[in-house]
């Protein structure tokens, strides 16, 4: 199985502009690319902009999926100042239905 890379780029069918995703440590950030760009920054994407990627199931929500999988994904969706944000993603456990 080949790995999932740790970028991911979208480009438009004209060639003229470009997305880049990325992981960043705990952040999953994003920049545009413009052909005509020297110098390009990566923001940090909200927990409202991943969570829209996640209800429209876009390609980079599913290669988030794949990436980080489902339950960081949706932890990732998450707003900061939430209450349920005091717990890390990796202290979660795993429910089963009965």
């Amino acid at each position: 199985m080949l790995p999932i890379p740790i970028h991911f780029r979208l480009e438009a069918a004209d060639g003229h502009a470009a997305e880049e995703y990325r992981l960043n440590q705990q952040d999953i950030e994003v920049r545009r690319l413009q052909p005509d760009q020297r110098e390009v920054v990566w923001h940090r994407l909200t927990a409202d902009e991943i969570a829209g990627h996640v209800k429209r199931n876009t390609v980079v929500a599913r290669w988030l999926e794949r990436r980080l999988g489902w339950r960081r994904l949706l932890w990732a969706c998450q707003p900061e100042d939430s209450p349920d944000s005091s717990q890390s993603s990796d202290q979660v456990s795993d429910y089963f239905a009965a």
